[in-house]
């Protein structure tokens, strides 16, 4: 019953996130109308809060592995809650800037719970099955947020797009502050807030200069001369933000490189497919919606579906040949405009899309033991963050010299991941808990004893020893 429950709350709260970013587009015309507000203020209502959310993830899921996923899960989630009632009360588009960015700290604080939640919760042979849901989620609320917004825009106005997520902040973020608390698995390390400050401002710069054209090199030596700074704080603190035992993997690194060269390719080119259907097409934003619904369709199938792959091909087979797909389909989409074509293009961007999330994301969160889940959370949030940000200014700039060019770009920036995904573990790798089989074994690798329920209780079947990953003969079934 408790990992039904977290697995509810975790996807939850992942749909209350990503519905909420796909209605704003929606509103954002109708907002820009009643508030007076200029096209610049208006981008900033979206820029506001990912400068926020991208710059404190990480350091947010070190909060919950120091005070408990599930109380940082719940303040996030009832903080999102009430930040959007706000903005749905906002008198001006300056209070709507204002408490996006603090929407975006509450997003921050929730989102790495999430996954942490989850980590604690199921043993790592069985999270793939999880995560498939969880992704599955996210992709029907991409699906619904266009039809959902433009019912509630067209209905009850701009405001109403917000005050929807108060009712599931209430619903399961109040249940999960007042339930008994389970003792946080890293409570007993310290917090490196130099290190917290040195990442959000690196994060912050960078995102800035993808997100504002005019500003892009004085935000880009910014963030190189912040990261430099936090990469010889963290080498020299006793207790680093991003520990070794998370970034040490060679299969971690990678599988975040993977998230964001494919979310990059992926929100870059829709980015570029939005043009193609209204201006090129003269389709309205219904008919753009429903002409590429294959692709939430299709990335909500295949994350069902990637832990039937994950078991028969492994994490290295299921990814190399997904980001393969997702290259095609940019290709696809830069070289036709009839409908058959278009719509097969989607499908592929879905399809290769759902796979690789569920696939990275399996390999970045199991890696990471119980006492780092909410920083591997966050650094996977990070990836998903960042990628669409460098996907879309890569295709801003590269619009001047057409569309076709740009998917083209894009194209080759999705098969950036496919030997990326040479790091990440195979069928035959014998891969079990963090560090096996890719010749950088992390600290307690063999010994999870300390895992225990999402309430606390007794341990978690299969936590007391290695498990082979999903595919490896004799493994459990991870649905």
């Amino acid at each position: 019953m408790n990992r039904r429950w977290t697995l509810a709350s975790s996807v939850a709260g992942a749909v209350v996130v990503a519905l909420d970013g796909t209605v704003l587009t929606v509103a954002q015309p109708r907002l820009q109308g009643d508030l007076g507000a200029s096209f610049a203020e208006v981008q900033w209502t979206s820029t506001a809060y990912l400068v926020a959310v991208a710059s404190l993830l990480v350091f947010a899921g070190r909060l919950g592995d120091r005070y408990g996923q599930r109380r940082v899960f719940a303040l996030g989630l009832l903080g999102f809650g009430a930040a959007s009632a706000g903005i749905g009360a906002a008198p001006s588009v300056g209070w709507v800037i204002g408490l996006r960015a603090v929407q975006g700290v509450f997003g921050a604080l929730l989102q790495p719970a999430t996954l942490g939640m989850l980590r604690a919760a199921f043993p790592p042979d069985r999270l793939a099955g999880p995560l498939a849901v969880r992704t599955a989620a996210i992709g029907l609320a991409a699906a619904a947020g266009p039809l959902v917004g433009g019912a509630l825009v067209g209905g009850l106005g701009w405001r109403a797009v917000f005050f929807v997520n108060v009712l599931p902040a209430l619903v399961f973020g109040l249940p999960a502050l007042l339930r008994p608390q389970p003792p946080a698995a890293g409570s007993r390390t310290a917090l490196d807030v130099p290190g917290a400050v040195l990442l959000a401002v690196s994060l912050a710069c960078l995102v800035h200069a993808l997100t504002a054209p005019p500003d892009f090199v004085a935000g880009l030596a910014a963030a190189a001369v912040t990261a430099a700074v936090l990469v010889r704080h963290e080498r020299r603190t006793a207790s680093p933000l991003l520990p070794a035992a998370v970034l040490g993997s060679r299969a971690v690194g990678a599988a975040l490189g993977m998230l964001v060269a494919v979310s990059a390719a992926l929100f870059g080119a829709l980015f570029v497919a939005t043009y193609v259907l209204q201006r090129r097409l003269g389709l309205d934003p219904l008919h753009s919606a429903l002409r590429s619904l294959p692709l939430a369709v299709l990335m909500v199938a295949s994350a069902a579906l990637c832990p039937v792959l994950l078991r028969r091909f492994g994490a290295r087979g299921t990814t190399t040949a997904a980001t393969a797909l997702l290259a095609l389909g940019v290709l696809v989409l830069s070289g036709t405009t009839a409908a058959p074509a278009l719509g097969c293009a989607f499908a592929l961007l879905g399809a290769a899309f759902g796979t690789v999330m569920v696939a990275a994301t399996q390999v970045v969160v199991r890696r990471a033991q119980v006492a780092v889940a909410g920083v591997a959370g966050g650094l996977q949030q990070t990836a998903l963050n960042v990628g669409p940000a460098v996907g879309v200014a890569t295709a801003t700039a590269l619009m001047d010299t057409g569309t076709g060019q740009a998917l083209l770009v894009l194209a080759a920036v999705a098969a950036l991941g496919i030997p990326l995904a040479r790091a990440l573990p195979g069928i035959g790798d014998g891969d079990a808990l963090p560090g096996a089989g890719d010749g950088d074994a992390l600290p307690g690798a063999g010994d999870d004893r300390s895992v225990h329920g999402p309430d606390g209780d007794d341990p978690l079947p299969g936590t007391t020893r290695a498990r082979s990953l999903p595919g490896i003969e004799g493994a459990p079934s991870s649905s």
